[in-house]
């Protein structure tokens, strides 16, 4: 874990919970904004709890793709700070300097 990523634990009263090695991003959407992240409950052998999209969310099933995270600092850098956050945090960035984190059920 790096320092901002401590911060924004703290700031936001939040547990630090290690990533796991795959996340999910729409990789159609990472032109757009704002930026969502959304932590899930890790299924039973499950790899992937974190998704990431930009824009407007859609249910299709190709919408996101597994990826390792270590891909993102170079495809979607901007939610790397975010990744130590716990199960059911939310998230949504946009590349101006907007931020609002919360627990899911807590909207």
């Amino acid at each position: 874990m790096n320092e901002r990523q401590k911060l924004i634990c703290e700031r936001y009263n939040l547990p630090a919970q290690a990533p796991e090695e795959m996340i999910a991003l729409a990789m159609g959407t990472l032109d757009q904004s704002p930026i969502y992240g959304s932590r899930v409950v890790l299924p039973e052998d499950g790899t992937v709890s974190w998704f990431f999209h930009c824009g407007e969310h859609s249910p299709d099933s190709g919408f996101y793709q597994p990826l390792h995270a270590h891909h993102l600092p170079e495809l979607l850098p901007e939610v790397v700070d975010y990744l130590w956050l716990p199960t059911d945090a939310r998230f949504i960035i946009d590349r101006e300097g907007y931020e609002d984190v919360w627990l899911a059920g807590q909207e």
